[in-house]
C-alpha cells in the first residue's frame, strides 16, 4: 500500500522504474473506474515529485520540506488541479486559458508554462478528463506536443472510449484496476459508509471495485431500485414501457437540478452495464444458475454472446449520449426500446 492508497502498487512500481531510468513522460492519462483512487494517486505522485528533500525515484515525500508543507496546505505554487465546476457537465475553456478579459494570462495552460518557483518541476492535474470539450482539448494540444521543461501533466478519466483522439494520441495511458472485494469491505467500514460487516460485504460485491459506487449503493433508494431493475433485464421478463415509468420516477426523485437527475440516470445505465458484463463473465450459454438473495442475476442461458455484448455496448453508448446533453427522458426511452429490440432477437430455451 503506497502512501495509504490501496490496490495500485503495480502502478507505483511502474513509476519508480520510469524515474530510476530517467524515462518519466511529460503527460499521462490515468484510466479506470470512478472511485478507485486515481485522483488521490495523481496528487500523491505530484507531492512526491515536488518534494525538495527526497529523490524522485523513491516516491516518498518527506512531509517536512517547504514544498511538502505547502502541498499539504493546498497552496503549492507549482501545482495546478482542475476538474468539473459545480453544476457543470463539461470542462470549460476558461479553466485552461482564462476568461475573455484574461485570455492566455491565467489558466492551466498558462500556469504550467511558467518556470517552477520551488524546484525543477511543475505538475498539472486535470480531473474529469472524460468531460473535455473539443475546444478545451484543442487548447491543450500545444502543451501536450511541446511540454515546457520539467512540466508533468496528468489527466484522470474512466475509459478510452470517453477520451478524444487528440488526447489519446498524445498521452501515455496508465490503467488502474478496480479495488478487490476485501479492500472495499475494509474501506467501507473504515470510512463509516456502513457499519455492519454483512452489509459491507454486499456493497463490496456489488460495487465493481469502486468506493464511489459503493457509497452510492448505500443509498436505500438506489439499492431498492437495483433490486427491482436487474431481475427485469431478462429477455423473458423485459417490459420496456413499465421500466420507463418506474425509472423515470426514480430519476425525477433526484430533484429539480438537471445535474442531479443526470447522475441518477448515469447510475442506472452503469448498473445495467455492470449487470450485462457480469453475465458475460459467467459465460453466455452456460446452464449454471446464480443464487443471490439480494439481486439475482438473470439466467445466463437466456443470453447468447452477441445479445449480452450488444446490450453492454448500448449501455455504454447511452452514457456517452448522456454526457453530450441528450434529453434525459428521450434517452431513457430510446435506450430501453433498443434493449427490447435486442432481447426480442433472443429465443428463450424454455420456449423452444
Amino acid at each position: 500500500m503506497w502512501q495509504g492508497i490501496h490496490g495500485h502498487d503495480d502502478v507505483t512500481d511502474r513509476f519508480r522504474q520510469s524515474l530510476a531510468h530517467n524515462r518519466l513522460a511529460s503527460s499521462y492519462l490515468f484510466l479506470g473506474p470512478a472511485g478507485i483512487g486515481k485522483r488521490t494517486f495523481a496528487l500523491q505522485l505530484a507531492k512526491a515529485l515536488l518534494c525538495q528533500e527526497q529523490r524522485a525515484e523513491v516516491l516518498a515525500p518527506c512531509d517536512n520540506c517547504e514544498s511538502c508543507r505547502l502541498f499539504t496546505a493546498g497552496n503549492h505554487p507549482d501545482l495546478d488541479v482542475i476538474g468539473l465546476p459545480a453544476g457543470k457537465n463539461r470542462l470549460p475553456l476558461e479553466l485552461f486559458l482564462g476568461d475573455r478579459d484574461h485570455r492566455n494570462q491565467v489558466g492551466l495552460c498558462h500556469n504550467v508554462a511558467l518556470r517552477p518557483k520551488l524546484g525543477r518541476r511543475r505538475v498539472a492535474i486535470i480531473d474529469d478528463a472524460d468531460h473535455l470539450t473539443t475546444e478545451s482539448s484543442n487548447c491543450l494540444l500545444k502543451t501536450l506536443e511541446e511540454p515546457p521543461a520539467g512540466a508533468l501533466l496528468i489527466l484522470v478519466g474512466t475509459s478510452r472510449s470517453r477520451q478524444l483522439p487528440t488526447i489519446l494520441s498524445r498521452t501515455q495511458v496508465v490503467r488502474f484496476k478496480p479495488l478487490e472485494i476485501h479492500v472495499m469491505r475494509d474501506l467501507l467500514i473504515r470510512n463509516e459508509i456502513v457499519v455492519e460487516p454483512d452489509r459491507a460485504d454486499r456493497l463490496a460485491e456489488k460495487s465493481g471495485g469502486s468506493l464511489q459506487r459503493a457509497a452510492e449503493l448505500a443509498d436505500p433508494e438506489l439499492w431498492d431500485m437495483q433490486q427491482q431493475l436487474l431481475p427485469q433485464l431478462n429477455p423473458d421478463k423485459f417490459e420496456s414501457h413499465r421500466l420507463v415509468a418506474g425509472l423515470t420516477e426514480f430519476v425525477n426523485q433526484a430533484g429539480k437540478e438537471a445535474n442531479s437527475r443526470r447522475q441518477r440516470l448515469r447510475l442506472v445505465l452503469q448498473l445495467a452495464g455492470d449487470h450485462f458484463r457480469q453475465i458475460m463473465h459467467l459465460g453466455c450459454g452456460a446452464a449454471a444458475r446464480v443464487a443471490a438473495t439480494d439481486s439475482p442475476l438473470p439466467q445466463p442461458d437466456l443470453f447468447n454472446p452477441e445479445t449480452a455484448l450488444a446490450a453492454l455496448d448500448r449501455c455504454l453508448e447511452a452514457e456517452i449520449e448522456l454526457d453530450r446533453n441528450a434529453n434525459q427522458a428521450t434517452l431513457l426511452e430510446c435506450w430501453l426500446d433498443d434493449l427490447a429490440v435486442l432481447f426480442a432477437r433472443t429465443e428463450s430455451p424454455a420456449a423452444t
